[in-house]
């Protein structure tokens, strides 16, 4: 998803409380069906990430409008997912039928999940929306096997340093506006400080994945392939139980 560059950040405030996605859950299920950003960049990174699902229980925090759950059930896993927005869960029952979505906040305790019960678990592009990144991990890791693997994905930290300036190693509240008109808000971290967050957890980064562009982009968009082959968008890791 590309962004204006004109946003303004402060110190103050939460987000995860806030189900800013609801309001445009349909545009961007269109959107990210096949979006570079999406479709060619953090999808197959995350799924590489993962590994073969078959027959494997994966959770899917923060499923959005289902377009990973539907990849992973057709790679014949069982797939658990949640979202905090209803919209969103309504998309993924369409498009993932075989899943199990419900609607859930991640700042509030899994206690409807058991402990170590999926084999993986994948958070794709949520963690920068959570206020309390080391409560959401610990609980991630609570219900993840000891021989499983979470995989998180997240925009990188220089790339919205460059896009929004300031310190880049103050925790800092950004506020954007996307190219589609919608408003969003997310948090920016060192990535130092996302590292303490994951060990504090109960991880250790067993894989870290700063992905370049699908070559099907080049006949896609040209100046998003260029750009991702120069400066990193998104960072994906594979995290393990310590």
């Amino acid at each position: 998803m590309s962004k204006h560059g004109n946003a303004t950040s402060t110190t103050d405030g939460t987000v995860g409380r806030h189900p800013q996605y609801d309001v445009f859950a349909d545009g961007y299920l269109e959107h990210a069906t096949n979006s570079v950003y999406n479709a060619h960049y953090d999808r197959p990174a995350c799924l590489r990430l993962l590994g073969d699902v078959a027959n494997k229980t994966v959770l899917d925090a923060g499923c959005g409008p289902g377009l990973y759950s539907e990849e992973l059930v057709r790679r014949g896993a069982r797939v658990v997912g949640f979202d905090q927005s209803e919209r969103m869960v309504e998309l993924s029952r369409q498009l993932a039928p075989q899943g199990d979505f419900r609607v859930h906040d991640l700042a509030d305790p899994l206690d409807w999940l058991d402990d170590k019960q999926f084999d993986l678990v994948l958070l794709a592009l949520v963690l920068e929306h959570v206020d309390d990144r080391r409560a959401t991990l610990a609980e991630l890791r609570r219900v993840l096997k000891e021989t499983g693997a979470l995989v998180v994905s997240f925009q990188h930290p220089t790339a919205t340093w460059l896009s929004h300036g300031g310190s880049y190693f103050d925790t800092t509240l950004i506020e954007d506006k996307w190219s589609l008109g919608w408003d969003v808000q997310y948090w920016r971290t060192s990535l130092e400080q996302t590292s303490e967050e994951i060990c504090d957890a109960g991880f250790l980064i067993e894989r870290i994945v700063e992905p370049l562009p699908t070559e099907e982009v080049a006949t896609i968009d040209t100046e998003t392939y260029e750009t991702l082959l120069s400066k990193p968008g998104f960072i994906a890791m594979r995290l393990v139980p310590r």
